[in-house]
C-alpha cells in the first residue's frame, strides 16, 4: 500500500511538472494559469458593463491585456471573431469547424464550453504571435454578453 501511495504521488508530481492536462480536462494549477484566469474574469466584468467599447483597451500592445504571448480574444456564439489583436485579420472571420494541427475543431470547443459550462479550459495546438509551428496551448473561455450578444471572451497561454 506504501509502495502505492509513493508511486501515486510521484506520478502526480510528474504530471504536475511537465505541465500535462489534469483528469478534468484543465492544465496544471500555476501561477500562469491562474493569471490567465484572472485577466478572462477582469475582461469579462469589463466588458459585461462597456461591451465592445472595452475592446479599444483591450487592442494596446503592452497593456495588461496584451502582453507578449497574452493577449484576449471574444467570438459570438456564431463563431464570428469579434476581438483578437495579436492576429487582427482574423476580426470579422468566421471560424466554425476550423481545426488545429491535430484535426481539433478548437473555436466549436470553445464556444461548446462557454455556451453548456459558462467557463472552462480548452487545449489545442495553435502557433505563438510570430511563428508559424503550433504549440500546445490553453485557453480559458468565459460566457459573456457583448452589447447584448451571447459571446466568449479568452486568453490563453503556452505552457512551453
Amino acid at each position: 500500500m506504501r509502495t502505492r501511495t509513493l508511486a501515486i504521488g510521484l506520478a502526480l508530481a510528474a504530471v504536475s511538472l511537465l505541465g500535462l492536462a489534469k483528469a478534468d480536462g484543465s492544465p496544471p494549477d500555476t501561477p500562469q494559469s491562474r493569471s490567465i484566469v484572472e485577466l478572462v474574469e477582469k475582461a469579462a466584468a469589463k466588458v459585461q458593463k462597456e461591451g465592445k467599447a472595452a475592446f479599444v483597451e483591450f487592442r494596446k500592445p503592452g497593456s495588461e491585456w496584451f502582453h507578449g504571448a497574452t493577449y484576449l480574444f471574444a467570438y459570438d456564439f456564431k463563431s464570428n471573431v469579434l476581438l483578437n489583436p495579436a492576429f487582427p485579420a482574423r476580426e470579422g472571420t468566421n471560424v466554425a469547424g476550423q481545426k488545429d494541427a491535430n484535426g481539433k475543431a478548437f473555436h466549436d470547443e470553445m464556444i461548446q464550453t462557454a455556451q453548456t459550462r459558462g467557463s472552462g479550459w480548452v487545449d489545442y495546438a495553435f502557433p505563438k504571435p510570430g511563428q508559424t509551428q503550433p504549440s500546445r496551448k490553453w485557453t480559458y473561455v468565459k460566457r459573456v454578453q457583448i452589447d447584448g450578444m451571447p459571446a466568449l471572451i479568452a486568453a490563453g497561454f503556452y505552457p512551453e
